[in-house]
């Protein structure tokens, strides 16, 4: 099945200018029908959805933009799109930590409160 440019946005959720930018930048490449106009396909639908993925785990654009030129150029190069998704794992990881770091942080000063509370109780 193919879809145009605008069956293609609402099904992925991605603006048309958007997908227009991700076309310029080399990100997607869909094809074109006899009138020049955008035909996307099944394995885009894939793609765009993948691209979404690494969206949501912060990957920057222009590292989404290198493993989309690595993914066209084929098969020899998992190697370097694996150590792009290693990178963002490991930067990930350092995000987690942080935030436990920050959750431990809130997580002893309720503590704090409550027993203050507590003790404010008691004497009432």
């Amino acid at each position: 099945m193919t879809y145009t440019i605008g069956e293609f946005a609402k099904l992925t959720n991605f603006s048309i200018d958007t997908l227009r930018y991700y076309e310029k930048l080399g990100i997607i490449l869909p094809n074109r029908d006899q009138n020049n106009r955008r035909v996307f396909c099944e394995k885009d639908l894939v793609w765009i959805d993948f691209i979404s993925k690494l969206k949501q785990t912060g990957m920057k654009l222009q590292d989404i933009k290198k493993y989309a030129e690595l993914r066209y150029q084929g098969a020899q190069t998992v190697e370097e799109r694996l150590a792009l998704l290693f990178q963002q794992s490991v930067s990930l990881q350092k995000k987690k930590e942080e935030i436990d770091t920050h959750i431990a942080f809130l997580e002893t000063k309720i503590t704090i409160y409550q027993e203050m509370l507590a003790e404010q109780n008691q004497h009432v």
